[in-house]
C-alpha cells in the first residue's frame, strides 16, 4: 500500500479546499487594495462576517467598519476585537472628511438605496483610495441574482457622478474590483 502517495493526495485536497481558495482570494483582494499606497487605516463598509476586516487587521491596519446588520457587527467585533465597528448605512458614513486612508466597500453597491451617495461618502472619508468589490453582471458567478447586480457601465456611472476621475477595474475570479481616486 502506498501510504506516501495517499498522504500527498490528502494534502493536495486541503490545498484546494474552498476555505483555502476563499482565504487566498481575500488576501489577494486586500493586497490589491493596498498596492501602491501607504495605508495605516481602513473603513470596511458592509463588513459582513468580518473576513476583510480581519485580513486588513492582520496587515497591521487600524480597522473601522459598518454594516446595517447588528449580527454582522457583533461577529466582526468578535473576530477583530481591536477594531471599531458600528451599525450604520453606507450612504451616511459616521467618519470625518479624510479620516481614513482607505475605504473598502465589498458587495454593497447593489444593496444600497443610493449608490452614488454611498460612493460620495466613501470619497469624502478616504484620504488615499476607495476600493469597490462587486459581483460581475454574469450568470456564471456567485453572488446575488443577476437582476440585483449592477453592470459595469452603471457602476462606473455612479463612480463618475460621485466625483471619481480615476477608475481602475480589475477582474478577479468571481468579482470585479474597482480602485478609485479623486
Amino acid at each position: 500500500m502506498d501510504t506516501h502517495g495517499h498522504r500527498f493526495h490528502g494534502s493536495a485536497d486541503r490545498l484546494r479546499s474552498p476555505e483555502r481558495v476563499a482565504r487566498l482570494e481575500v488576501d489577494r483582494v486586500v493586497g490589491l487594495s493596498l498596492e501602491g499606497i501607504e495605508a495605516r487605516s481602513v473603513v470596511d463598509v458592509g463588513i459582513g462576517a468580518g473576513v476583510f476586516s480581519e485580513a486588513f487587521a492582520a496587515r497591521g491596519l487600524t480597522v473601522s467598519g459598518i454594516d446595517v446588520n447588528p449580527e454582522m457587527v457583533a461577529e466582526t467585533r468578535r473576530v477583530v476585537p481591536d477594531g471599531v465597528f458600528t451599525e450604520a448605512l453606507a450612504e451616511h458614513l459616521p467618519y470625518a472628511d479624510g479620516s481614513h486612508d482607505l475605504v473598502f466597500m465589498a458587495h454593497v453597491l447593489h444593496e444600497v438605496s443610493d449608490a452614488t451617495q454611498a460612493l460620495r461618502e466613501a470619497r469624502r472619508v478616504a484620504r488615499l483610495r476607495v476600493v469597490v468589490l462587486e459581483w460581475p453582471y454574469a450568470a456564471e458567478t456567485f453572488g446575488p441574482p443577476l437582476e440585483h447586480r449592477l453592470d459595469d457601465a452603471t457602476i462606473q456611472g455612479h463612480m463618475r457622478a460621485a466625483g471619481f476621475s480615476q477608475i481602475e477595474r480589475i477582474t478577479l475570479a468571481h468579482m470585479e474590483m474597482y480602485r478609485l481616486a479623486r
